[in-house]
């Protein structure tokens, strides 16, 4: 449900978010296009591909592509994200989010 409500807010606000319920799936994505500036993903995700190992193989593959990463459990220390990356504790703000989104698609 949550990310149903972000990826409508998302695209409210001027984008188009594409949804993947697991990170194999949003791996399959990623590798279909090449339209894609940024990825918001959970710490906690379904299947083998968590958020944190996503975003590895992102910046790996495309490194052009900026990863906001979030969790409610969960706080990476500063030293496993990479530049290109962002963190937001839950909740966070949707606002903030998007326009953490704008900087690094630009």
């Amino acid at each position: 449900m949550i990310r149903m409500d972000v990826a409508e807010y998302v695209n409210e606000t001027g984008f188009s978010a594409l949804e993947a319920a697991a990170g194999d799936e949003a791996l399959a994505i990623l590798s279909a296009r090449t339209d894609i500036d940024v990825v918001f993903t959970d710490v906690n995700m379904p299947g083998e591909i968590g958020g944190m190992e996503l975003a590895r193989r992102i910046a790996d593959r495309w490194p052009q592509i900026g990863v906001i990463i979030t969790s409610g459990m969960v706080r990476p220390r500063s030293a496993d994200l990479s530049p290109r990356w962002l963190f937001f504790s839950k909740p966070y703000d949707l606002e903030h989010v998007v326009n953490s989104m704008r900087r690094l698609a630009a």
